[in-house]
C-alpha cells in the first residue's frame, strides 16, 4: 500500500488542492485547519491501526483482484467473515476515536456498486465492472480514502428528479460526449469528504426510464477544479477555531465526521470512470445494498462511542463519589446492556450475510435495518442516562479560561472539586467530554445518517414477508389457505 500511515495520510492530503470553504473563507490545509485537523486526525486512525500488529488482521485485507495486502476499507467483503471483521474494527475505531472515523461510506459505496456492475454487465453485455476493477485497483494499491456521495439536496420532495424545476437538485449528467459525460449538482452532508482523496458518485434512489440522466456512477478526484466543498458548523466549533483544548470535549478526534457540501459545476468524467449511465433500472439495487451495508455498521461504530461515553460517566461518579450508588450502578448497566444490543444486531446481520452473484457479499438486509433502527432509539437513551448520571454541571461549567484565570481560577478548583486525590481539572475535561458526545450534531447524526428511522422502517415493513408469517398463524390454528380450499372443492 502506498499509503501506509497516519502521517503518509496527512501528507497525501496535503499534495491535492480542492476547493473547501468553512464560514465563508477557503481553508488551504485540511490537516491545519482547527476546523477540519480533528477530522483528519480521525481518519487518520484508520490508517495507523492498520500499521500495528495488534489490529492487522483487523484493518487489512487480501486483495481478491491483485492478492495483495490491503486496506479493509478498500476491500470488496468475499465471506461472512470479511463482513464480521468489518464489525470488529468499527468497534475498535469508535473506541479510539469517540466520533466518525469517515471511510464507511466509501468502503460500503465500493461494495454496493461492485456487486451491481456485475449484474449490469451481465444482462446488458456492457463492461462497468472491468472499469471499475480497475479504479479499485488504484485505490487498493495507494490506500486512497473514498467518499461515497449519495445524498442529493432533493429540492421540492413532492416531485421526482425529472420535475424539478431545478434540475441541479439531483445530480445528473447535462452533456453527453464521445469521451464521456459532464455532471452538474450537488452532494449533501458528506462525511469525511473533504479529507478524501476520491468522489464515488452514486444515484439517491430508485430512477425510473424518464430520469435515465440521474442514472449516473462515477468516479471523480477530490481536486477536480469544477468541485466546491463548503464545510458544515457542528455544535461547540468556535471552541475548536480558538483552540480551547479542555471546552472542545474532544479536540483530537472532532465531534462527528466532518460533513460537507459537494458541488458539481459542469464537472467532466471520462468513460474509464463511469460505472452506470443511463441504466435507471439498476439504481434502486445500488441504493438498496448500500443502504444495508451502511446500517449494518451503526451497531458497531457507534458502540464503540458508547464504550467511551460509559466509560467517562463511570469515571465521573468515581470523581463525585457516586460510584457506589445503587441507581448509579443500575443505569450504567443498563447503558451497557443497550450497547451490547446494537452490536449484537451489527454482527448477526454480517453472519447471516449471503453472495450476491458478483461473489460479493452482502448482509443481511431485514437484520441491517433493524440495527440502524435500533441505533435511532438506543444511542439516545444511552446519552439521556449519560445526562442523568453526570448531572447540572455539564451544562454550566464555567470555561478553561476561568479554570485558569488568576482572578476566578481557584474559586473554579474549590467549587468544583470532588473526591479529593482527584485533580478539578480532571471533572470538567471528562464533564466536557459527555457534554460534546451527547449534544448537538453527533445525536442528529445517530438519528438520521443511514437515512432517517422512516427508511428503515420501510423496508423492515417490505422484508418482514408477513404472507408467510400469516400461513404461520393459519397453519397452528388450523385455518385452511387457499389451495387447500380449492383441493376440497
Amino acid at each position: 500500500m502506498k499509503i501506509k500511515n497516519g502521517a503518509e495520510y496527512m501528507q497525501s492530503l496535503r499534495d491535492v488542492n480542492p476547493k473547501i470553504y468553512y464560514k465563508g473563507k477557503r481553508i488551504e490545509d485540511v490537516t491545519r485547519h482547527p476546523a477540519t485537523a480533528p477530522h483528519v486526525r480521525a481518519a487518520a486512525m484508520t490508517y495507523a491501526l492498520a500499521s500495528r500488529e495488534k489490529y492487522r488482521d483487523l484493518a487489512t485485507a487480501t486483495s481478491h483482484l491483485t492478492g495483495n495486502v490491503i486496506s479493509r476499507f478498500t476491500h470488496v467483503h468475499q465471506n461472512i467473515e470479511d463482513l464480521i471483521k468489518k464489525i470488529k474494527l468499527l468497534r475498535v475505531l469508535g473506541q479510539k476515536t469517540a466520533t466518525c472515523f469517515q471511510r464507511c461510506v466509501g468502503f460500503d459505496g465500493i461494495n454496493a456498486v461492485y456487486s451491481v456492475a456485475y449484474e449490469v454487465d451481465q444482462k446488458l453485455g456492457t463492461d462497468y465492472l472491468e472499469r471499475f476493477k480497475k479504479w479499485l485497483i488504484r485505490i487498493q494499491d495507494e490506500n486512497l480514502m473514498v467518499v461515497g456521495a449519495m445524498t442529493d439536496p432533493k429540492g421540492d420532495r413532492s416531485k421526482g428528479p425529472a420535475d424539478q424545476p431545478d434540475l441541479d437538485q439531483y445530480v445528473h449528467v447535462v452533456e453527453r460526449r464521445d469521451d464521456g459525460v459532464v455532471i452538474r449538482g450537488a452532494k449533501l452532508h458528506m462525511t469525511g469528504a473533504v479529507n478524501s482523496h476520491e468522489i464515488l458518485v452514486m444515484p439517491t434512489t430508485a430512477l425510473d426510464e424518464r430520469s435515465k440522466d440521474f442514472a449516473i456512477v462515477c468516479a471523480i478526484p477530490i481536486d477536480h477544479p469544477g468541485i466546491t466543498m463548503i464545510f458544515g458548523r457542528q455544535a461547540s466549533d468556535d471552541r475548536r477555531d480558538r483552540l480551547e483544548w479542555i471546552d472542545s470535549g474532544k479536540p483530537r478526534f472532532g465531534a462527528v465526521g466532518g460533513e460537507a457540501v459537494i458541488a458539481f459545476d459542469d464537472v467532466f468524467v471520462p468513460h474509464e470512470r463511469i460505472f452506470l449511465n443511463g441504466e435507471a433500472e439498476f439504481t434502486g439495487t445500488i441504493v438498496y445494498r448500500f443502504a444495508a451495508h451502511h446500517r449494518a455498521n451503526y451497531g458497531a461504530c457507534k458502540t464503540g462511542i458508547m464504550d467511551v461515553l460509559t466509560g467517562a460517566v463511570a469515571y465521573l461518579a468515581q470523581i463525585q463519589g457516586t460510584a457506589k450508588g445503587s441507581h448509579i450502578r443500575e443505569k450504567i448497566t443498563e447503558m451497557i446492556h443497550l450497547s451490547e444490543t446494537l452490536y449484537s444486531s451489527s454482527i448477526a446481520c454480517s453472519a447471516e450475510g449471503e453472495a450476491t452473484p458478483s461473489g460479493a457479499y452482502l448482509v443481511d438486509t431485514m437484520l441491517a435495518n433493524v440495527c440502524k433502527q435500533n441505533v435511532t432509539r438506543f444511542h439516545f437513551e444511552v446519552a439521556r442516562l449519560a445526562i442523568d448520571l453526570a448531572g447540572g454541571f455539564i451544562a454550566t461549567m464555567p470555561s478553561e479560561y476561568d479554570l485558569h484565570s488568576e482572578d476566578v481560577g481557584h474559586l473554579v478548583k474549590k467549587y468544583f472539586s470532588g473526591v479529593a486525590d482527584i485533580p478539578v481539572e480532571d471533572r470538567i475535561k471528562i464533564g466536557r467530554l459527555i457534554e460534546a458526545m451527547t449534544g448537538g450534531t453527533a445525536m442528529i447524526e445517530s438519528m438520521h445518517g443511514a437515512g432517517s428511522p422512516q427508511a428503515q422502517r420501510i423496508m423492515i415493513f417490505r422484508e418482514g414477508d408477513l404472507e408467510k408469517k400469516i400461513k404461520l398463524a393459519k397453519a397452528l390454528a388450523g385455518i385452511p389457505s387457499k389451495r387447500d380450499k380449492k383441493k376440497k372443492k
